[in-house]
């Protein structure tokens, strides 16, 4: 076994919350845990801890929230700790030079990408999106660039044409715990490599923003299944509706699928309706919405929302806007 190593970790979201439980029920010894200050949500408004909070006061952790680390305080407050390292994983707060030398071994993170490719808030969502057979993640050594760190070791899994953000995660929530692991094993006993990344290779994964979520007909129909996929959970994939009295439904789209359907017809239009999807023309080939989400309603397979909605997606309609020449098929 290796020798044990005082830890400081750094996280928000459950999937660092994992990496968490994995230093937890190991020999090595979690001195703090360190994430961003409670925030206000659900409709009361409540602060609410995040998971690795939760995680660390539920295994008696101290627990520390500084809004940044530019006051001297809490760069003395960490330092304090002595640490022989800090394990970093979807902190969300940039480190300053002071934070990433403290530690005697420095500042480690789990980074959900094949570094050097996907730098940056969004690499699941961006890899899915761009269309790549593969991903993984990294466990680097961190400087004072963005994700620019040499790399110490990587995990890799493939993409499927069902996976989604969310289902992604989870994979590499499995994959980073044991990564992380054993690279602190072979940091404990000083046996570990680092290789510097090709920065040749470096791609950019930009946080998600909302607009982007709204759906363009006029791209190709895999164009927009990744697009659908890589936007589960948030900000998910959707498109506004007109109805027969002019009022705009925001629709979400949680499913769908490639269809193999030809056609010449104009994107948006819709080519066919039934129990099984609503195919939709797109700018080369055709996509199929299996489950979509009404306005202040839940997620439902597209054979429920027809019961009450048919004539909204009747054939040659455009998905956009109703075709009030289809009012006579209620």
């Amino acid at each position: 076994m290796s020798k044990a190593l005082r830890i400081i970790f750094a996280g928000t979201p459950d999937f660092a919350a994992q990496h968490l439980v994995a230093l937890l029920s190991s020999h090595h010894d979690v001195v703090a845990v360190y994430c961003p200050p409670d925030k206000k949500a659900g409709r009361g408004k409540k602060l609410t801890a995040c998971a690795t909070k939760e995680l660390a006061l539920a295994n008696d952790i101290i627990v520390e929230q500084p809004v940044n680390f530019k006051e001297t305080c809490d760069q003395e407050k960490l330092a304090s700790y002595k640490a022989d390292i800090m394990v970093v994983v979807a902190y969300g707060l940039l480190l300053p030079l002071t934070i990433l030398e403290a530690p005697r071994l420095g500042c480690i993170n789990v980074h959900g990408s094949i570094l050097p490719k996907w730098r940056g808030a969004a690499p699941i969502q961006r890899s899915l999106e761009a269309g790549d057979k593969e991903t993984g993640v990294t466990i680097m050594q961190m400087d004072k660039g963005l994700d620019t760190g040499d790399m110490i070791a990587k995990a890799m899994c493939d993409i499927t044409l069902l996976d989604t953000s969310a289902t992604l995660y989870d994979k590499l929530a499995k994959l980073g715990p044991n990564a992380l692991l054993s690279s602190l094993a072979l940091m404990a006993d000083n046996k570990h490599s680092a290789e510097p990344q090709n920065n040749d290779f470096s791609t950019y994964a930009a946080k998600l923003e909302k607009d982007e979520a709204e759906l363009d007909w006029f791209l190709s129909a895999e164009e927009l299944h990744r697009k659908i996929r890589a936007y589960i959970p948030w900000p998910v994939a959707q498109f506004t509706f007109t109805d027969e009295k002019q009022t705009e439904h925001r629709i979400r789209v949680w499913q769908a699928s490639l269809s193999d359907i030809e056609h010449n017809k104009a994107p948006g239009t819709i080519l066919s309706a039934n129990k099984k999807g609503i195919i939709v023309a797109t700018a080369s080939g055709a996509i199929c919405l299996e489950s979509l989400q009404l306005p202040g309603k839940k997620a439902l397979p597209v054979r429920d929302i027809l019961n009450g909605k048919a004539q909204w997606f009747a054939e040659n309609n455009n998905i956009n806007g109703f075709n009030p020449n289809n009012l006579s098929e209620k």
